[in-house]
């Protein structure tokens, strides 16, 4: 099968360098590379001319096509017309050698897969626990493997505010559980939702769908969005053994106010992508939980280091709700 890689980069050309140095290394190299790159100067440019790499087209793009979404689909439309995989990758993860060839294994073994997600390694502990283990209260249990439960979900499992839905599917009162609490099984599991930036999908579905420009800049919960509308037209499965590291490179990331902000705006619109006429119960779960997870981040003004990210991301969170009733986002 024919793929292209898309990479979206922003001032991170280090980065950038050591996951193109791991696409290397694969098993199964790329068809095409495609750096569409929105630095506002030169130096992941200078960079690759100093390094190269097999099949890659570099674009360093203007004003008008900057942003996360906007960079993906500026690739997208510039992807060959042999391609049949699409994937993406972000540019601070670096990837295991077999990670291409289990990633597009799975459109073998699930012929009907629009989408397939790979799996980030190095963010969780996970322990093999067994059938027949009944989970504590601060730990969370899938398909015989076993992690410590952030706080955030122990304090909503005591409220009866916890998801109601396996991993990478969204309740239809949103904040479910991510793709990243699906365990290091070596499984594929179906899935509503895969991480863009560890995402692939058939050029098809590029036809009928591109990511939405509602999400400017940052783009935070694009993926989110973009894979549910996939989602309830086709399948879409994440593979375990499609293994890599994400580094979460602080530069390029928005200030913590801005952050907190789209947290909730965003997250209130890709709540309404799946679930667009919520009834009471819904509504009030989501806001409650909203609520209960701001409250949390002002707590954290006192119990983290980092004092001020905490509250200025608060406070974003606490603009961005109130903002809700008299600005709701509309969808593009």
């Amino acid at each position: 099968m024919k793929f292209s890689l898309i990479i979206c980069t922003y001032m991170r050309p280090e980065p950038l360098l050591k996951l193109l140095h791991s696409v290397k290394r694969q098993t199964l190299y790329p068809d095409e590379i495609l750096i569409v790159d929105g630095s506002l100067n030169k130096h992941t440019e200078n960079i690759l001319i100093q390094n190269q790499f097999q099949n890659l087209k570099y674009f360093l793009i203007d004003e008008s096509d900057r942003g996360l979404t906007k960079q993906r689909n500026f690739g997208i439309n510039n992807i060959s017309e042999t391609t049949e995989i699409v994937c993406f990758l972000d540019d601070d993860t670096i990837l295991e050698i077999d990670y291409f060839e289990n990633l597009l294994d799975t459109y073998k073994l699930f012929p009907d897969a629009l989408g397939v997600g790979g799996y980030i390694s190095n963010e969780v502990k996970w322990e093999n626990a067994g059938p027949n283990i009944i989970p504590e209260i601060n730990e969370f249990y899938f398909d015989g493997w076993k992690r410590k439960d952030g706080s955030r979900f122990v304090l909503r499992k005591k409220l009866n505010l916890d998801s109601d839905q396996p991993p990478g599917f969204s309740p239809s009162f949103s904040h479910g559980r991510s793709v990243g609490f699906l365990p290091p099984s070596n499984k594929i599991y179906q899935v509503e939702q895969l991480m863009g930036g560890v995402s692939s999908f058939r050029k098809s579905v590029f036809e009928k769908f591109l990511f939405s420009p509602y999400f400017e800049g940052y783009g935070l919960y694009e993926d989110a969005d973009f894979t549910l509308r996939v989602a309830k037209t086709g399948k879409l499965y994440l593979n375990t053994a499609a293994r890599l590291s994400h580094f979460h490179e602080p530069s390029g990331r928005p200030n913590q106010y801005k952050y907190g902000k789209m947290v909730v705006r965003n997250g209130w619109y890709v709540w309404r992508v799946k679930n667009p006429n919520p009834n009471i119960e819904d509504c009030l779960k989501w806001n409650a939980i909203t609520i209960l997870l701001t409250l949390i981040r002002f707590t954290n003004i006192i119990t983290e280091k980092n004092r001020k990210e905490a509250f200025t991301e608060a406070v974003g969170r606490t603009v961005g709700w109130w903002s809700l009733l008299f600005n709701k986002p509309k969808q593009k």
